[in-house]
């Protein structure tokens, strides 16, 4: 969703290597070990995979949640210096794009009927 793929790409090689196999894993079904829950977005409707790297921190969101397809919300380099809490602004950005997930899903469901 939006450019999240464009995203993805500027980070490390070995971290999206990384992203890769666990966004892989969830296309299969199930959850790879760098892959949680995202608080605020009840239980396991949306996850973050987390991947560390040269002392940085990088993210990608998915959700699983919306019919059978898997979309990625976010990929973003966490660069907060207040702890480990997802910043607000990228929570509202992936809230925004869960919703364009949901409408896009009803949209092609629609089109198939």
């Amino acid at each position: 969703m939006g450019s999240s793929r464009r995203d993805l790409k500027t980070f490390p090689r070995a971290v999206q290597s990384n992203v890769g196999h666990a966004l892989y894993t969830a296309q299969c079904g199930e959850t790879d070990p760098s892959a949680k829950p995202l608080k605020g977005f009840g239980g396991t409707a949306v996850m973050e995979i987390v991947e560390r790297h040269a002392g940085d921190a990088f993210r990608a969101v998915y959700t699983a949640a919306v019919g059978d397809v898997l979309y990625v919300l976010h990929a973003f380099q966490k660069k907060s210096t207040r702890g480990i809490a997802t910043p607000q602004r990228e929570i509202d950005l992936i809230k925004a794009r869960l919703k364009d997930a949901r409408d896009l899903h009803r949209q092609n469901t629609q089109r198939q009927n």
